[in-house]
């Protein structure tokens, strides 16, 4: 069938328009890593990572092109100090692809139902296989390394059950036992603490290297919330004899050389910040006792008003990129009216 006169949708549209946000950022992120990277393992990873990102950016310029669609701005050279010294561990840069794989498999995942034209279903879904063939080696090559920490080990069951009480859904009450997690609740506990520790330490990096002090503050806030997250998370994995996940060291490094333009950072603390959100609407929709699903539903509200904090500093900078939308339609009479 021959597409060339199926217009895009909006879905497409404004899918296809993230996909190029994102992998632009991730081109500036995995070039200056590359540039550091001494670990004959690990340098072949980000190496892969760094290829898929260009050669989807290529292919969406061309998208772009016989679609007759404004490229974006994205991110470019003058978005990355490649002069700047060392800032990264080799094992932060091999977190850091491993768990922006996982980003990439539910973000492509989710584009893919959203697709209609073939070719842009072909684009999204070879896209989706490269995010996953991925993790998979970078996971591979993280846990021989012993750089990622595995979820708890639990018994396996033996035998079906039913709940016959209501309590089990219970957890509030302080002068009552709560029972014991269930394997899905511990799961989606050290999935966000794990996850929590990566942005921890993306804003550290972005915050000392920062030159503007209302970045360096919003850094080192969305920092503190990090941890005080990772706290509530891992405590409540220890108050039900859960082993919390042994972080590695992915440290980095004192360099304070501005090495990322601050909408560049600033951008990829929004894409953590709304990846997060999902993870806890998930992780509270799946668990069963009240007070993780309270727990998961006050802290996305402090990440929404973090997340409100940074557009309105993006905006105030120009830095926030409008994505495509529709014209104002009021606006459009009003203006007709007028000539």
């Amino acid at each position: 069938m021959n597409e060339h006169n199926i217009h895009l949708t909006s879905s497409e549209i404004g899918s296809l328009w993230t996909i190029y946000m994102n992998e632009t950022m991730s081109e500036c992120m995995l070039r200056f890593m590359l540039q550091h990277i001494q670990d004959e393992d690990i340098e072949p990873i980000v190496r892969y990572a760094y290829d898929i990102s260009s050669n989807h950016v290529k292919q969406l310029t061309a998208i772009f092109e016989s679609e007759h669609f404004a490229i974006p701005k994205g991110f470019g050279d003058e978005d990355v100090n490649m002069e700047a010294p060392w800032l990264f561990t080799d094992s932060f840069c091999l977190t850091y692809v491993n768990q922006m794989s996982k980003v990439g498999m539910v973000t492509y995942s989710s584009f893919v139902s959203m697709s209609y034209k073939r070719s842009i279903r072909d684009f999204v879904s070879n896209a989706l296989n490269d995010v996953l063939s991925l993790f998979n080696e970078s996971m591979d090559v993280s846990l021989a390394k012993g750089l990622n920490a595995r979820h708890p080990y639990i018994e396996v069951p033996h035998h079906s059950s039913f709940i016959h009480h209501n309590n089990y859904f219970s957890g509030l009450n302080p002068f009552s036992d709560k029972r014991p997690l269930n394997a899905i609740e511990i799961s989606h506990l050290y999935l966000n603490v794990m996850t929590n520790s990566l942005g921890e330490n993306l804003c550290l990096a972005f915050a000392q290297t920062s030159p503007m002090q209302e970045v360096q503050d919003f850094m080192l806030k969305a920092k503190k919330m990090s941890q005080k997250h990772i706290k509530i998370f891992s405590e409540t994995l220890q108050d039900n004899d859960i082993q919390t996940p042994q972080v590695p060291d992915v440290s980095i490094s004192n360099s304070t050389t501005p090495t990322f333009s601050d909408k560049l950072m600033m951008f990829h603390l929004t894409l953590i910040i709304s990846t997060g959100t999902g993870n806890y609407v998930m992780a509270g929709a799946v668990s069963q006792r009240i007070d993780l699903v309270l727990n998961y539903e006050r802290l996305s509200f402090e990440v929404g008003q973090l997340a409100k904090r940074a557009a309105n500093l993006m905006v105030k900078y120009h830095w926030l990129e409008q994505s495509p939308g529709t014209p104002n339609r009021e606006q459009l009479a009003k203006g007709k009216d007028k000539s």
